[in-house]
């Protein structure tokens, strides 16, 4: 059996048939892993399926650094060659499709009444260390610009900010203010995106509560943009404003809340400049 690095044949052959047992999954299609493997044994330089195994839990890890969802049953494994990532971008530059996908919601009608998010602490709060692979998921998303890549996709963003506000109207109705759900505003759909937050709501109190959506399909820790804008409104409005971090979004929508100051939670990166002329 073979123990020698892979070739870039082979993990393309791999990365694409992962892409096509995820597409199975993603869509709740009915497929087999062991069927998959063994038709995928013997184009590999005699690989055990041990070997093959990991390299599925690796494309997992992968993906988890570009901020996209990956099969369940492929726990991501790390420490992997950065030839397994460069695999992946080549399936993902030949199927551009697969990142511009709308996310799989109900039409906005059924948005109405849908359920709470689910609000959990943010992951400097979680009173948990740093995961081990944290170093080797932030080079990923900086090389392929994931925060950038998610800021572009006018759907995502759009689908994110309407759970939301959907959200925001379901919590206040549960606390008996339907006064103030119906108050809630889409603020960057009715106006645009120069206001620095996205939806406009209340605390049940009647306190306002200005809410800046930030969505991807990654995990917790996928990095995110935000503008120069924002971080004004929220230094200028400290009490009311608060950004909302959607995450897991195609598959099961969580969340957790940002209050200022912003750089108590994350790094702040400047990425780009203004030039004037003299």
């Amino acid at each position: 059996m073979s123990n020698r690095a892979w070739t870039d044949q082979e993990n393309d052959l791999i990365v694409a048939d992962y892409f096509a047992m995820l597409a199975d999954d993603i869509s709740a299609r009915r497929y087999s892993k062991a069927e998959h493997r063994r038709a995928l044994l013997p184009l590999l330089n005699d690989r055990p399926e041990g070997s093959v195994e990991f390299k599925h839990q690796n494309i997992s890890a992968v993906l988890k650094g570009l901020g996209e969802h990956w099969i369940p049953g492929y726990k991501p494994a790390f420490n992997f060659q950065m030839t397994l990532v460069d695999a992946v971008a080549r399936w993902l530059a030949l199927n551009p499709a697969w990142l511009g996908r709308q996310p799989g919601l109900q039409p906005a009608a059924g948005l109405r009444e849908a359920a709470q998010i689910w609000i959990g602490p943010p992951p400097t709060l979680s009173n948990q260390t740093p995961p081990q692979e944290l170093d080797q998921m932030l080079h990923i998303a900086r090389k392929f610009d994931v925060a950038g890549r998610d800021e572009r996709n006018r759907a995502l963003g759009r689908a994110g900010e309407e759970r939301v506000l959907a959200h925001e109207r379901a919590a206040l109705r549960t606390a008996g203010r339907d006064d103030l759900a119906r108050k809630v505003q889409w603020v960057s759909e009715e106006d645009g995106d120069g206001a620095g937050y996205d939806i406009a709501s209340y605390a049940p109190d009647g306190r306002p509560r200005l809410i800046e959506v930030k969505t991807t399909n990654g995990w917790e820790r996928t990095p995110f943009h935000i503008t120069r804008n924002e971080l004004a409104v929220a230094e200028e409005r400290r009490s009311e404003w608060s950004l909302l971090r959607l995450w897991n979004f195609a598959r099961e929508p969580k969340a957790f809340e940002l209050h200022p100051p912003l750089e108590a939670h994350v790094s702040l990166t400047a990425t780009s400049f203004q030039a004037s002329f003299r």
